[in-house]
């Protein structure tokens, strides 16, 4: 270990531009035992470890280091599923440059350990070699039913089964994941690594139920009587739009609506709604790793042009650099310091152009943020044949939440104490619906933390 006066940092390898952009397999390559233990022994194996401070899960980031260091990939492969519920998932999309990377201390002029490229490396390897997580073989004599098959939803299943308790998973779409399945498009997530994970806890146990979407095809009534305790993990799905006239054109598409039909088309699924890109224009408003999916995924579906909008500098972009860079590699055209002022309507209804307004960052508000201030008479024109607007996510107004005394707080989001139980007893939530939207990482967090609450209210 400390090598890193003699081992530089070194990130995984990516496919060439030209090669990657023809299709939706991931660019990043894992790294191989060679290259995952010199990474690793670069570690400094600090007395207080910022990347585990740094990282949501609290992962034993310094321990499985050293152990893939020593070449012990059975210890590193359980250490990584101790505190994550599918590790391999997590090493290939949490930004790890602003958590557990952000966080290293050789951050400080040496370059931080590759800790993400690691943390997949060990479970590929280990999945590959035959080494699989562990799940209780006693059963506890407990059943929880949890509604969504997200990252909230995966990551509480695994933990319950974890300890004995029977699960059953009641998932709206015809695939288990959720925005790891239908919105994390395949060149940054291969949806192999997910079904994989699915099928463990089949193995396990859990009993997925598909196509079922609570409150329609099933009631929550129906569940909180079957089930000893109930867990919510719905997400917030619900997009934004930017509130001129005409965003809600034809030819103008919500993020998720984009991403959700471009892979159901890959799956040979019927989308709800088909989106075709192929020669046309395509103008993505926003600047956080959504857009930065939704122009890569344009680039792949053959757009002629693809351009993205956001009313900050590069700097203050809200998503990872990582993917900001891999667009700009990819032919991405950035237009920074813009603002949507109109959308400008064509022939059918449709929206012809989007008329922008320069702007420039002014006065820092309270939070320490500078405000965007427009610049008169700035204005100008960029022509667009698709719009398509990734600007964030609000939580979805469920009936059944209401129907059942569940607080909402004033923005929908599910209100719950410190076990993540909600206004119901037995009912538990957890992950963007209750947080609103987050990252995946403290989703996870929250459905093994809600998880791990159920299985005390057990025992107790």
């Amino acid at each position: 270990m400390v090598k890193f006066f003699d081992v530089e940092r070194s990130d995984a390898k990516k496919k060439d531009v030209v090669e990657r952009i023809k299709n939706f397999d991931e660019i990043y390559e894992i790294f191989r035992p060679a290259k995952a233990g010199e990474q690793s022994s670069r570690c400094i194996q600090c007395g207080d470890p910022y990347c585990h401070n740094g990282c949501p899960l609290h992962n034993f980031i310094p321990q499985w280091l050293k152990a893939t260091a020593s070449k012990d990939l059975e210890f590193a492969f359980d250490l990584s599923n101790e505190s994550s519920p599918f590790p391999e998932v997590m090493g290939r999309i949490c930004p790890h440059d602003r958590l557990c990377e952000g966080s290293c201390t050789l951050n400080d002029g040496h370059g931080a350990i590759t800790i993400g490229s690691i943390e997949a490396f060990i479970n590929e390897e280990g999945l590959s070699s035959g080494l699989k997580p562990k799940f209780a073989q006693k059963k506890m004599g407990k059943r929880v039913a949890v509604i969504g098959g997200g990252p909230a939803g995966l990551s509480a299943a695994t933990f319950l089964l974890r300890e004995g308790v029977d699960v059953e998973i009641y998932d709206r779409q015809s695939r288990a994941g959720g925005l790891l399945t239908y919105g994390i498009p395949g060149f940054k997530l291969d949806k192999s690594v997910i079904a994989r994970r699915v099928e463990l806890l089949r193995e396990a146990g859990a009993v997925f139920h598909q196509n079922c979407e609570v409150g329609k095809d099933v009631s929550f009534e129906e569940l909180t009587e079957k089930f000893d305790a109930v867990f919510i993990g719905v997400g917030a799905t619900k997009g934004r739009r930017v509130g001129l006239n005409g965003d809600d054109a034809p030819n103008a598409y919500l993020a998720m609506d984009f991403l959700t039909s471009i892979q159901k088309k890959i799956f040979g699924e019927v989308p709800a709604l088909d989106i075709n890109v192929e020669d046309k224009n395509v103008v993505v408003i926003g600047g956080g790793d959504t857009a930065m999916d939704c122009v890569r995924t344009s680039l792949r579906e053959k757009a002629k042009s693809v351009q993205c909008l956001y009313r900050r500098d590069a700097r203050n972009m809200p998503g990872s650099k990582k993917e900001y860079i891999n667009a700009k590699e990819e032919g991405v055209e950035f237009e920074f310091n813009v603002s949507p002022k109109e959308l400008i309507m064509g022939a059918e209804g449709n929206v012809s152009g989007v008329r922008l307004i320069r702007t420039e960052l002014g006065e820092a508000d309270a939070s320490g943020r500078q405000k965007v201030v427009e610049v008169e008479g700035s204005e100008f024109v960029a022509e667009a044949d698709v719009v398509i607007f990734a600007l964030g996510f609000d939580t979805v107004e469920y009936p059944f939440l209401k129907d059942n005394g569940i607080e909402l707080d004033k923005w929908n989001g599910i209100v719950v104490d410190a076990n993540y139980e909600t206004s119901k007893k037995g009912v538990y939530a957890g992950g963007d619906c209750h947080r609103g939207a987050d990252l995946v990482v403290t989703a996870v967090r929250d459905g093994r933390d809600a998880a791990k609450a159920i299985v005390r209210s057990f025992r107790a």
